[in-house]
């Protein structure tokens, strides 16, 4: 079915109206998309429906050179300092922390060999239960603010404990898998109570 089959279904029970499945993975990629099952098409009002236009990842070049931990902490509105890996740790019993994507959630990479000192992006949106796209500053280490940048969850068990990032400038995922910390949801533990 392509757009204009798709858009000429509108007025219809969107369950019987199939929705082409977009997805951030080129056909080059070798991670597999997983198409879930709850996708429907967005009704806009009753008798037109759309599909949510996705926004390329795009590198921006602010004024400055910027490191993840400011930029997330700008963004996310999470007042926590110090180095990308110890945040995990600095959130417990201030943040709720976890391993489920949300908007506005900080994605926590741990320190590893390659990242000396961790890494944060912020989730901007959650396509699916394996796609987020995040914006995040400092990622290709010339302190550029990337916007919009796909992470897809490479974990065995679909837990977000790994993950491959985008690679705006070759337009495909890079090779290397990271290891995840978790998510630090931007609201404190004393305003949940």
């Amino acid at each position: 079915m392509d757009d204009a089959d798709w858009l000429s279904t509108a007025g219809q029970d969107p369950e019987a109206v199939e929705r082409p499945y977009f997805s951030v993975f080129s056909p080059e990629s070798d991670v597999p998309a997983r198409k879930p099952e709850a996708l429907r098409p967005r009704i806009v009002n009753a008798s037109f429906a759309i599909p949510k236009p996705r926004m390329k990842p795009a590198i921006h070049t602010g004024k400055r050179s910027l490191q993840c931990v400011p930029y997330a902490r700008e963004v996310s509105s999470i007042g926590i300092r110090g180095d990308a890996w110890t945040w995990w740790r600095s959130a417990k019993g201030r943040y709720a922390r976890g391993h489920t994507p949300e908007v506005g959630a900080v994605l926590v990479l741990s320190k590893t060999k390659r990242l000396r000192y961790g890494h944060l992006a912020v989730v901007a949106e959650v396509l699916n239960d394996r796609e987020v796209l995040v914006h995040q500053a400092n990622w290709l280490n010339r302190g550029r603010i990337h916007r919009y940048t796909p992470v897809v969850d490479v974990s065995p068990n679909n837990d977000w404990s790994s993950v491959r990032v985008w690679y705006t400038p070759g337009q495909k995922y890079g090779k290397r898998a990271y290891k995840v910390s978790g998510f630090i949801y931007p609201d404190t533990l004393e305003a949940k109570r």
